[in-house]
């Protein structure tokens, strides 16, 4: 996070100093402050910034396919003349323990169409999750232990 704000810092930098603030220059400072922090973390033996960079992105790419496959299931189950569904509320139980995973993770769920995070266990090792569809809670289990869990883990630990 602080490399993000570093990063920022020089983009408004390169702002103020190319005397053009204008969206295309910050976006263009972004980047060529982002490869010199790439540049010189590498060299100490920091954590490549690029490489968490783009396992983000992975991670927003993954949301954004899932977001659009399950928007898709959804509109083509409530359309059908006959809805065949089976709700459910199903315990996923969680590999990821700090805070911030737990709530990206039920947040990610939340926003996908079909499901929402109900509620976390006291002891932060349960998810509970409503489906529009349960009736292979396993198969979705695996969905989001595959997927959007997996994905957080590579991209914040």
């Amino acid at each position: 996070m602080t490399a993000f704000l570093f990063n920022l810092l020089l983009a408004i930098a390169w702002v103020a100093v190319s005397g053009s603030a204008s969206l295309h220059n910050l976006v263009l400072g972004f980047v060529l402050s982002a490869v010199a922090l790439a540049i010189v973390r590498e060299a100490f033996g920091g954590k490549g910034y690029l490489r968490r960079t783009r396992l983000i992105l992975s991670l927003a790419l993954l949301f954004m396919k899932e977001l659009t496959l399950s928007a898709w299931v959804v509109a083509r189950t409530v359309l059908r003349p006959r809805m065949d569904i089976r709700p459910g509320i199903f315990a996923f139980p969680l590999t990821v323990d700090r805070d911030f995973e737990i709530t990206l993770l039920a947040n990610l769920i939340t926003l996908t169409p079909g499901t929402l995070s109900v509620d976390v266990s006291a002891d932060r090792k349960t998810l509970y999750v409503h489906a529009l569809d349960c009736a292979d809670p396993e198969a979705v289990k695996r969905a989001i232990a595959n997927g959007f869990e997996r994905k957080i883990m590579e991209a914040f630990r």
